[in-house]
């Protein structure tokens, strides 16, 4: 089994990156989808991809992690316009081969699951834009399974 955190649009708000750290501490991996607006030597633990905010910095556009039998993609999400952009998502990351595409940018949580692929964006951990406030998203990842959750900060 793997525990997977995906976070997104941060925005410098660094304590509710570590407070994510502090609350999910036995995680395999963590996964920032962009805007986070620091350095990359900040949180060398995140694996990161570029945000549309995130100027100063060399993070890579996407990245690709092998998990058990799974593969995710991740990616900011602001390459994909809003018409139809959950059907771009998935045909992006079956041409990908992944089956689990993590994504921010709209600062609202959503899981999809669309043709074989679940399209998880975590929310913002700076501002959410549905009121529910700051979320970030929890994978547990076993062979034949991916159990995904979306969680709140307080």
């Amino acid at each position: 089994m793997m525990k997977i955190v995906v976070v997104s649009d941060s925005h410098g708000f660094n304590e509710r990156l570590d407070q994510v750290l502090e609350l999910e501490p036995d995680a395999d991996c963590y996964i920032h989808c962009g805007d986070i607006e620091c350095m990359e030597s900040e949180y060398p633990m995140y694996r990161t991809v570029q945000g549309n905010n995130d100027f100063f910095s060399d993070y890579p556009e996407k990245i690709k992690i092998p998990a058990l039998s799974h593969r995710i993609l991740a990616m900011h999400g602001n390459q994909f316009p809003y018409i139809n952009r959950l059907q771009r998502m998935m045909m992006y990351a079956k041409k990908e081969q992944c089956d689990i595409f993590c994504y921010g940018h709209s600062h609202i949580a959503a899981m999809d699951h669309m043709d074989g692929v679940l399209l998880l964006n975590p929310g913002s951990l700076w501002r959410s834009r549905d009121g529910r406030g700051p979320s970030y998203a929890v994978l547990t990842i076993e062979e034949e399974q991916v159990h995904a959750q979306i969680k709140f900060l307080d």
